[in-house]
Protein backbone atom coordinates (compact mmCIF):
# COMPACT_ATOMS: atom_id res chain seq x y z
CA UNK A 1 0.00 0.00 0.00
CA UNK A 2 1.10 3.16 -0.97
CA UNK A 3 2.09 5.97 1.41
CA UNK A 4 0.02 8.82 1.97
CA UNK A 5 1.89 12.40 1.47
CA UNK A 6 2.19 12.40 5.74
CA UNK A 7 4.23 9.41 5.81
CA UNK A 8 6.46 10.48 2.83
CA UNK A 9 7.27 13.31 4.41
CA UNK A 10 8.44 12.16 7.48
CA UNK A 11 10.38 9.67 6.01
CA UNK A 12 12.33 12.18 4.38
CA UNK A 13 12.49 14.00 7.24
CA UNK A 14 14.29 11.62 9.27
CA UNK A 15 16.65 10.55 6.55
CA UNK A 16 17.84 14.29 5.91
CA UNK A 17 18.67 14.52 9.95
CA UNK A 18 20.41 10.64 9.77
CA UNK A 19 22.63 12.62 6.92
CA UNK A 20 22.87 15.78 8.91
CA UNK A 21 24.29 14.40 12.32
CA UNK A 22 24.46 18.14 13.77
CA UNK A 23 21.04 18.58 13.01
CA UNK A 24 18.98 20.99 10.63
CA UNK A 25 16.44 23.87 11.67
CA UNK A 26 13.32 24.19 10.86
CA UNK A 27 13.11 26.34 8.23
CA UNK A 28 16.36 24.39 6.48
CA UNK A 29 14.53 21.09 6.88
CA UNK A 30 11.62 22.44 5.60
CA UNK A 31 13.38 23.31 2.83
CA UNK A 32 15.19 20.34 1.67
CA UNK A 33 12.26 18.22 2.18
CA UNK A 34 10.57 20.55 -0.35
CA UNK A 35 13.27 19.55 -2.47
CA UNK A 36 12.84 15.87 -2.46
CA UNK A 37 9.14 16.22 -4.14
CA UNK A 38 8.49 19.51 -5.67
CA UNK A 39 4.58 18.35 -4.90
CA UNK A 40 4.93 18.53 -1.62
CA UNK A 41 2.62 21.69 -0.56
CA UNK A 42 5.07 24.40 1.93
CA UNK A 43 2.05 24.14 4.36
CA UNK A 44 1.66 20.56 4.57
CA UNK A 45 5.08 20.04 5.30
CA UNK A 46 5.39 22.73 7.71
CA UNK A 47 2.36 21.13 9.50
CA UNK A 48 4.10 17.48 9.70
CA UNK A 49 7.10 18.84 11.50
CA UNK A 50 7.05 21.57 13.38
CA UNK A 51 6.27 19.00 16.32
CA UNK A 52 8.59 16.25 15.05
CA UNK A 53 10.42 16.33 18.44
CA UNK A 54 7.32 15.74 20.74
CA UNK A 55 5.47 13.18 18.43
CA UNK A 56 8.47 11.42 18.09
CA UNK A 57 10.26 11.72 21.39
CA UNK A 58 12.08 8.11 20.95
CA UNK A 59 13.76 9.22 17.47
CA UNK A 60 14.54 13.02 17.67
CA UNK A 61 15.03 16.15 20.15
CA UNK A 62 15.86 19.80 20.40
CA UNK A 63 19.21 20.17 21.88
CA UNK A 64 18.48 24.14 20.76
CA UNK A 65 15.04 25.91 19.77
CA UNK A 66 14.10 25.16 16.30
CA UNK A 67 17.22 22.63 15.56
CA UNK A 68 15.83 19.23 15.52
CA UNK A 69 18.48 16.33 15.76
CA UNK A 70 18.58 12.33 15.81
CA UNK A 71 18.84 11.15 19.16
CA UNK A 72 20.86 8.33 17.81
CA UNK A 73 23.44 11.11 17.66
CA UNK A 74 23.23 12.30 21.04
CA UNK A 75 26.04 12.17 23.59
CA UNK A 76 24.22 10.27 26.39
CA UNK A 77 25.47 12.01 28.78
CA UNK A 78 24.35 15.73 27.77
CA UNK A 79 23.02 17.43 25.11
CA UNK A 80 25.99 17.38 22.84
CA UNK A 81 26.74 15.17 19.81
CA UNK A 82 28.44 12.03 20.09
CA UNK A 83 32.40 13.23 19.70
CA UNK A 84 32.19 10.61 16.55
CA UNK A 85 30.26 13.05 14.83
CA UNK A 86 30.51 16.29 16.10
CA UNK A 87 32.35 18.74 13.78
CA UNK A 88 35.94 18.42 12.44
CA UNK A 89 38.03 21.36 13.25
CA UNK A 90 38.35 23.97 10.57
CA UNK A 91 41.55 23.80 8.51
CA UNK A 92 45.02 24.74 10.75
CA UNK A 93 44.95 28.74 9.64
CA UNK A 94 46.73 31.14 11.42
CA UNK A 95 43.99 33.68 13.57
CA UNK A 96 46.11 36.46 12.05
CA UNK A 97 44.85 35.53 8.47
CA UNK A 98 41.37 36.75 9.23
CA UNK A 99 42.38 40.27 11.17
CA UNK A 100 42.87 42.30 8.07
CA UNK A 101 39.71 40.55 6.01
CA UNK A 102 37.52 41.59 8.88
CA UNK A 103 39.01 45.20 8.92
CA UNK A 104 38.16 46.01 5.44
CA UNK A 105 34.60 44.23 6.10
CA UNK A 106 33.63 46.56 9.06
CA UNK A 107 34.53 49.44 7.61
CA UNK A 108 33.71 48.56 3.54
CA UNK A 109 30.81 46.11 3.83
CA UNK A 110 28.79 47.18 6.39
CA UNK A 111 29.96 50.57 6.94
CA UNK A 112 30.03 50.12 10.74
CA UNK A 113 33.42 52.15 11.66
CA UNK A 114 34.80 54.86 9.39
CA UNK A 115 38.53 53.57 10.23
CA UNK A 116 39.66 49.99 11.75
CA UNK A 117 43.29 48.04 12.19
CA UNK A 118 43.89 44.97 12.79
CA UNK A 119 45.52 44.39 16.72
CA UNK A 120 45.51 41.16 18.40
CA UNK A 121 48.27 39.99 20.33
CA UNK A 122 48.80 41.75 23.63
CA UNK A 123 49.15 45.05 22.47
CA UNK A 124 47.12 46.38 25.64
CA UNK A 125 49.59 44.38 27.83
CA UNK A 126 46.15 43.98 30.19
CA UNK A 127 45.12 40.53 31.42
CA UNK A 128 41.36 41.62 29.72
CA UNK A 129 42.89 40.82 26.94
CA UNK A 130 43.34 42.90 23.57
CA UNK A 131 40.38 43.04 20.73
CA UNK A 132 41.40 41.22 17.17
CA UNK A 133 40.27 44.23 15.26
CA UNK A 134 39.35 47.60 16.43
CA UNK A 135 38.21 50.99 14.65
CA UNK A 136 36.15 54.54 15.30
CA UNK A 137 33.18 55.81 13.70
CA UNK A 138 33.64 59.57 13.78
CA UNK A 139 31.49 61.80 11.68
CA UNK A 140 32.77 63.14 8.49
CA UNK A 141 33.74 66.94 8.57
CA UNK A 142 30.98 67.67 5.90
CA UNK A 143 28.15 66.59 8.34
CA UNK A 144 25.97 69.41 10.02
CA UNK A 145 25.47 66.60 12.88
CA UNK A 146 28.32 65.94 14.61
CA UNK A 147 28.24 62.96 16.59
CA UNK A 148 30.95 61.82 19.13
CA UNK A 149 33.07 59.16 18.53
CA UNK A 150 32.34 55.65 18.91
CA UNK A 151 34.64 52.79 19.39
CA UNK A 152 34.08 49.51 18.10
CA UNK A 153 36.01 46.16 19.34
CA UNK A 154 36.01 42.64 17.61
CA UNK A 155 36.95 38.99 18.60
CA UNK A 156 37.63 36.65 15.99
CA UNK A 157 38.38 32.89 16.86
CA UNK A 158 39.08 30.20 14.19
CA UNK A 159 39.14 27.44 17.10
CA UNK A 160 35.75 26.17 17.48
CA UNK A 161 36.61 24.97 20.81
CA UNK A 162 37.41 28.54 22.30
CA UNK A 163 33.98 29.71 21.72
CA UNK A 164 32.97 30.30 24.68
CA UNK A 165 36.17 32.01 26.35
CA UNK A 166 36.04 34.10 22.94
CA UNK A 167 32.32 35.51 23.72
CA UNK A 168 33.86 36.10 27.47
CA UNK A 169 36.20 38.25 26.12
CA UNK A 170 33.86 40.04 23.30
CA UNK A 171 31.80 40.60 26.40
CA UNK A 172 35.18 42.09 28.23
CA UNK A 173 35.17 44.66 25.45
CA UNK A 174 32.17 46.30 26.38
CA UNK A 175 34.36 48.35 28.95
CA UNK A 176 35.81 50.53 26.81
CA UNK A 177 33.74 50.20 23.51
CA UNK A 178 30.83 51.49 22.48
CA UNK A 179 30.06 48.15 19.79
CA UNK A 180 31.48 44.59 20.43
CA UNK A 181 31.41 41.91 17.69
CA UNK A 182 32.35 38.32 18.17
CA UNK A 183 33.20 36.71 15.13
CA UNK A 184 33.16 32.69 14.69
CA UNK A 185 33.94 29.99 12.24
CA UNK A 186 30.54 28.78 10.44
CA UNK A 187 31.81 25.24 11.01
CA UNK A 188 31.16 25.41 14.68
CA UNK A 189 28.14 22.84 16.22
CA UNK A 190 24.65 24.21 15.24
CA UNK A 191 24.50 24.14 18.39
CA UNK A 192 27.09 26.23 19.89
CA UNK A 193 25.43 28.98 17.29
CA UNK A 194 22.28 28.85 18.36
CA UNK A 195 23.47 29.38 21.91
CA UNK A 196 25.98 32.05 21.27
CA UNK A 197 23.16 33.61 18.80
CA UNK A 198 20.91 34.08 21.73
CA UNK A 199 23.77 35.10 23.82
CA UNK A 200 24.73 38.08 21.77
CA UNK A 201 21.18 39.32 21.81
CA UNK A 202 20.92 39.16 25.70
CA UNK A 203 24.46 40.87 26.03
CA UNK A 204 23.91 43.06 22.77
CA UNK A 205 26.89 41.74 21.14
CA UNK A 206 26.95 41.76 17.48
CA UNK A 207 27.09 38.33 15.73
CA UNK A 208 29.15 37.10 13.15
CA UNK A 209 30.02 33.54 11.07
CA UNK A 210 32.65 33.15 8.79
CA UNK A 211 34.30 30.50 6.52
CA UNK A 212 37.59 29.89 8.64
CA UNK A 213 39.35 27.61 6.12
CA UNK A 214 39.44 30.35 3.26
CA UNK A 215 40.92 33.31 4.38
CA UNK A 216 41.16 34.43 1.10
CA UNK A 217 37.13 34.93 0.73
CA UNK A 218 35.79 34.28 4.20
CA UNK A 219 32.22 35.21 3.63
CA UNK A 220 31.70 37.21 6.45
CA UNK A 221 27.67 36.67 7.69
CA UNK A 222 26.07 38.75 10.25
CA UNK A 223 23.37 37.01 12.55
CA UNK A 224 22.94 39.53 15.45
CA UNK A 225 23.47 43.27 15.06
CA UNK A 226 25.41 44.82 18.19
CA UNK A 227 23.60 47.40 20.55
CA UNK A 228 25.31 50.39 20.80
CA UNK A 229 26.45 51.07 24.38
CA UNK A 230 28.22 53.54 26.74
CA UNK A 231 31.23 52.35 27.69
CA UNK A 232 33.65 54.06 30.97
CA UNK A 233 35.36 56.59 28.98
CA UNK A 234 38.11 56.09 31.66
CA UNK A 235 39.18 52.87 30.00
CA UNK A 236 38.19 54.13 27.05
CA UNK A 237 40.70 56.94 26.96
CA UNK A 238 43.17 54.77 28.78
CA UNK A 239 43.26 52.11 25.90
CA UNK A 240 43.04 54.72 23.43
CA UNK A 241 46.03 56.50 24.21
CA UNK A 242 48.24 53.09 23.59
CA UNK A 243 46.88 53.33 20.15
CA UNK A 244 45.92 56.57 19.33
CA UNK A 245 48.92 57.20 16.25
CA UNK A 246 47.52 53.69 14.61
CA UNK A 247 43.62 54.33 15.29
CA UNK A 248 43.62 58.29 15.60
Amino acid sequence: MAKNVTERIKDAAFELLGNNPDGLRYSELKKLISKTDPKFNDNTIGGCIWDLDARFQEKVYKPSRGLFRLLEYKDPDSDDLKKEVQPKEPVKIKEEDFYEPFSNWLQNDIEDVTHSIPLGKNHFKDKWGTPDVIGKRESRRSDIIQAPVEIVSAEIKTETGQLITAFGQACAYKLFSHKCYLVVPKQSSQDEIARLDSLCQLFGIGFVLFDANNPINPDFVIRVRPTKSDPDLFYTNKYMNRIEKELF
